[in-house]
This record gives structure tokens, sequence and C-alpha cells, in this order.
């Protein structure tokens, strides 16, 4: 009842609006004729001959009606003046410039005389008495925004970085809307040209070298960066500098944002620790991807978690034939199927719940839509809470993999990729011992199935998925701290959910059978680097706003994870970010014999299960061996 209340009035109100610019403009145009008339004849009524009086009123009901309707047709009844720009303002024009040629012809056609500078006045006082009315509200919002924001002293003092198209058009919505505060008190370019100039009152003050200069000169509180297209290194650069000013920072998200024309202060986003990597993203060939993707039917396991939901997005783009999502956890598996059925509706998409772990539900899937690709993501990864539940961690994910890597061999799927982890070279966990038992899972399928090729990508941490440790942080920070640290020297390799996935698509096209493809992730970052940055790009000070505390490392945690092992090597491929590892040779029928304790291990939930993984596994070093 509220609703159907609240469009009615909405409705009624916009009609109202019409009828009074309509009231207006036939004011506007009558008011013109006389102005044009007594500015002809020097400012004085008396002189106004009788015969231009009579020819303006024979003519003035055709010229209100003719006006109309081109007003209408501009839509000068239909913008929202309260956003007013430049295209509002050539519609004005354009109108304005329309009305007075057709009247300067109707009244020829109708052998109607009036002076040659009649027509030349009319069209000036008419478009100032149109335009007046249209800017008029803008004008007045913009005008009592900024006194209302001065005098209840909210007004939060902003530097731009970036002096384009963007900066002008967050500078504008900040101007007329009553929900931001921010009054932007300078602009920070590298063009000379811009420097010393101004974009609609904020002064361009320098380069990025001037930025701790301006922030103390103008009391700067908050800074946006208005550069959607900032390459990697220079982002870097840029928030280095501005994370030690103790102001806030946001950024705006892609350049998506000014192709779609959707630059607005809502859009800007808090700097994340990712934009302090400081590396260009890895670039994925789409036309390999789309090659052996586009037309095939396609698996995911564990597709509603971090890395598998993104799998989904990108493996959707790129036209498969079928995709089938397979998850335990309905939430989140929910979520995106609605996400994918309404970003790609002529997806042919298939969603199940099930566990890896159940053979008969993998079989099944399997025979019934016979998947060409697999990406198998489904796994438990959070460290400690595996150490605590190892046989948990052995089941789901040895026993899920090798389910699938069978049922995958056995309907002659093409590809399979297994998502694996940095933490399998030399592990000290049983998650990352589990990760690399389903290595050698899939290395020994490989050559037990020679339709199919099985391939697994190893990658670092994953920045912002479920259960990692900015996720953590930002919480923390949140709360007023403290933040959390196992050890001031423990460091990680970090890449982003984007990247990770653009390695897995682009292993896949590379699969030939039994390769392990390790990414490229640059330098590692030392945790507490990141902890204290991220509470500087929050605005605070490390040890003095934000406590950082010490923890000690957890059961099964490195002080720095290795990506390769020595004896892996490295060979190339057409990506340089991409490297292929050489496998390690194992006695592969020793090994699956072993699986077979290994299973009765885990289904027992023997405490004896890491000392089991141990003989599978030599170079697993576990606490109390």
């Amino acid at each position: 009842m509220y609703q159907k209340m609240k469009n009615i009035f909405q409705g009624t109100s916009k009609t109202l609006r019409i009828i009074l610019l309509l009231i207006y403009d036939i004011c506007a145009v009558c008011v013109a004729e006389f102005l044009a008339l007594w500015t002809r004849f020097e400012f004085s009524i008396a002189q106004i001959e009788p015969q231009y009086a009579k020819t303006a009123l024979r003519y003035t009901l055709i010229n209100i009606v003719v006006t109309l309707v081109i007003f209408a047709f501009f839509k000068l009844y239909s913008s929202l003046w309260r956003y007013a720009s430049v295209q509002e303002m050539l519609n004005v024009v354009l109108a304005c410039l329309l009305a007075a040629c057709v009247q300067s012809m109707g009244m020829h056609m109708l052998f109607l005389n009036m002076p040659r500078s009649y027509y030349i006045l009319y069209l000036f006082f008419l478009l100032v008495l149109v335009a007046a009315s249209r800017f008029f509200y803008r004008g007045a919002r913009v005008v009592r925004q900024s006194l209302m924001t001065e005098r209840s002293g909210s007004a939060v003092n902003t530097m731009i970085i970036g002096a384009g198209d963007t900066a002008f058009s967050l500078i504008k919505d900040m101007s007329s809307s009553w929900m931001v505060h921010n009054r932007v008190v300078c602009v920070i370019d590298a063009d000379p040209k811009k420097i010393g100039t101004n974009i609609l009152g904020s002064p361009i003050v320098g380069n990025d070298s001037k930025i701790p200069w301006a922030v103390e000169k103008y009391s700067v509180q908050e800074i946006f960066i208005a550069i959607p297209h900032l390459a990697g290194g220079k982002k870097k650069e840029i928030l280095e500098i501005c994370k030690n000013t103790g102001c806030k920072l946001k950024i705006l998200p892609s350049m998506a944002q000014i192709v779609n024309d959707e630059v607005r202060v809502s859009n800007l986003r808090e700097v994340e620790i990712e934009d302090l990597l400081g590396r260009e993203q890895v670039k994925t060939n789409l036309d390999e991807v789309m090659g052996y993707i586009a037309g095939r039917v396609v698996l995911v396991t564990g597709g509603g978690g971090s890395i598998g939901s993104e799998l989904c997005r990108q493996i959707a783009s790129h036209h498969p034939k079928q995709l089938i999502i397979l998850d335990i956890y309905e939430n989140t598996t929910y979520d995106l199927q609605l996400e994918l059925k309404k970003k790609f509706p002529q997806l042919n998409l298939e969603v199940l719940i099930g566990s890896v772990r159940n053979t008969h539900r993998v079989d099944t899937i399997f025979k019934d839509y016979k998947p060409e690709i697999v990406f198998h993501a489904a796994a438990h990864k959070h460290v400690p809470l595996m150490e605590d539940s190892p046989n948990e961690a052995i089941k789901n994910n040895v026993f899920g993999t090798l389910n699938v890597a069978r049922a995958a061999g056995e309907n002659k799927t093409a590809r399979m990729v297994l998502i694996s982890t940095d933490k399998a070279v030399n592990p000290t966990n049983i998650m990352g011992a589990s990760k690399r038992i389903c290595e050698m899972v899939v290395q020994g399928m490989n050559r037990k199935y020679a339709d199919t090729n099985y391939v697994a990508v190893r990658f670092g941490n994953v920045l912002g998925s479920n259960g990692s440790v900015i996720p953590l942080f930002k919480k923390q920070i949140a709360a007023g701290g403290p933040v959390t640290v196992t050890d001031k020297n423990i460091i990680r390799y970090f890449m982003t959910i984007p990247e990770a996935v653009s390695l897995v698509l682009q292993a896949g096209s590379y699969a030939k059978g039994g390769e392990i493809f390790v990414l490229d992730m640059g330098e590692p970052v030392r945790i507490d680097d990141m902890a204290r940055n991220l509470i500087k790009l929050s605005g605070y000070e490390p040890d003095v706003d934000i406590p950082i505390v010490y923890t000690g490392l957890r059961p099964g945690e490195k002080l720095f994870e290795e990506c390769l092992r020595e004896e892996e090597g490295l060979q190339k491929t057409p990506n340089n970010l991409i490297f292929i590892g050489k496998p390690i040779p194992f006695d592969e029928n020793d090994f699956f014999e072993k699986l077979v304790d290994l299973k009765k291990t885990a289904y027992e939930d023997d405490p004896a299960m890491k000392k089991v993984v141990k003989a599978l596994i030599p170079s697993y070093q576990y606490k109390g061996e």
C-alpha cells in the first residue's frame, strides 16, 4: 500500500513539474516577444509601432504551440534538471534556435512583417529565459549544498589525483549530491600544462611529488585516485606516497566505469592491498582459451568457492556448450547460479549439489553429462583447521581428487586440471601434503588413461579469497584492532583471484599431460608490511591507532612458501609468467597400493594419519614426528 501511494505521489509530482514548465514556457514566449520589441525600440513602450505589436499578437498563439512542440521534441520536459550538464544546455540552445527560425519563416509565409533585428533579439531573450528556468534549480542546489556543508562543519577536505574527465565527473557529482560531504580542495596531475589551472574551481597544484606538501597545505583528509587506467607500477608508486600522509584513500575501480558512464563518488572503492603489489595482471591469451572451451561441456568442482566461482564466470564468458557446477555448499553456489543466469541468459547452466567424496555421485555425473573439460577446485584448504582434522583433509582432498580423476579417465574426458598450491612443495602441514598427493594422483592417472590429459596448477595465496588474511585484517581494523600477525618475518607470495583463474585457464590450453604449471608471482610480500600498509590505507597509524600483535606461527605453518622444488626444474611456456615444472618420477604401483592403506586410515579416523602420509611423501615434515 505504501509503495502504491509512493508511486502515485511520484507520478503526480512529475506531471505537476511538466505542467509548471509548460506554463513557464508559454509565459517565456510572450515575454521574449515583448522584450524583443521593447529593446528594438530603445526600451520605450511608447515608441513601439502599433503595427508590429499587432503582428506579434496575431502570431503569438501559433508561436506558442510550435515552440512547445519543438521543446518536447528536444526533451526539455523529460530531463532531470537537477543533473543538467553540457548535453542539456546544448538541447536548450538547439530548441530555442529552431523555434526562432520557425517563427521567422512562419511570419514570412503569412506575410507578417517585423523588424529584422526582432528575430535575433527574440532568440536571445527566449534562450536566456528558458535556460534560466532549467538551470536555476541545479545552480540553487549546488549553492545550497555548499552552504549546508560549510555551516554543518562536516566538509571533508579532499584531494583528487588525476585531472582528466574522471576528475571532472567526480567533482561535479560531489557538488550536486546531498549525500556527499567531500570538498575538493586540490588536484594532482603530472601534466605540466594543467598545473596552475583548475577544474570547476579546484586548483591543480602539482605532480605526485607535491602530494605530501598539498596534504599539509590544504589540510586534506581523503584522497581520491581518479586514474582508472593507471599501470600497476605507477599505481604502487603513488600509493606508497599516499599511504604515509595519514589520509583515507579511495580509488576508481576500472576503465569500465568510464565506458559505462558510471563515474560517481559511489563507484570509488577503498584502496586494496593488491593495489600495492606493483605488478601487472597476468595476461591470458583469450584466443587460446576460447579454442578449447568454446563449444565444450565443462565441469567445475568446488564451483561455489573463491577460485571455482571465478572460474565459472570466466568460462561462461567463453561460450561453453554447457557449464556444470558441482559443490557441496549450497549457499554460495545458489548465489553464483543467480549471478550467471542474469549475466549470461543464453548459458546452458547445470548446478549440482554433491560431494566429490561420494564415488557414486561423481560417477553418475560423469556418465550423465560427459564433461569434456574438468577443473577440479573442490578441496579443504585452511591449514590450521586441517591440522586439527587431518583425516578429513585426506578424505576430501585426496580421495575426492581420485574419484574425479578416475571418472574423467573412464569417461574419456579430454582434460582435467587440478587446482594445487605452493604448500605442496616440501609440505609442513597436512593440507599441503594432501595436495602433493593429489598432484601425484593426476600424474599417475595421466599414464593410466591415454585419452585424458591431466595437469596441475600450482600457485600461492589468493588475495580476497574466503578465509584469507586480508579480510581478517580488515575486520580487525574495523573493530579498532589489534591486528594479529603470526610472525614479524613471515612472507608469502600473493596473486589476485582473476590472476589465479587466468593461470588455470591458460594451463588448460597448454596441457599435454602430466605437467605441473607454476606462476611467476613476482617478489614475496612480508605479511607484517602488508598489515601495516592496510592500516595506513585505512587512514590510521600502525602501533598508535591500531596495535599489531604477533601471535607466533601456527601448527604446520612456514615462515616462507616455496613455489617449486629444485629438482623439478623449470620450462618456459608462450606466457612468460607461466612455467612448467618437470614431474618427479615415483613408483606408481607402490603409490596406488599405499593409497588403499591411506583410505583405510582416513575412514577409521586413525590418529596416526600423519605418519601414514609421511610414508607416501618423504619430504613431508610435521611436528612430533
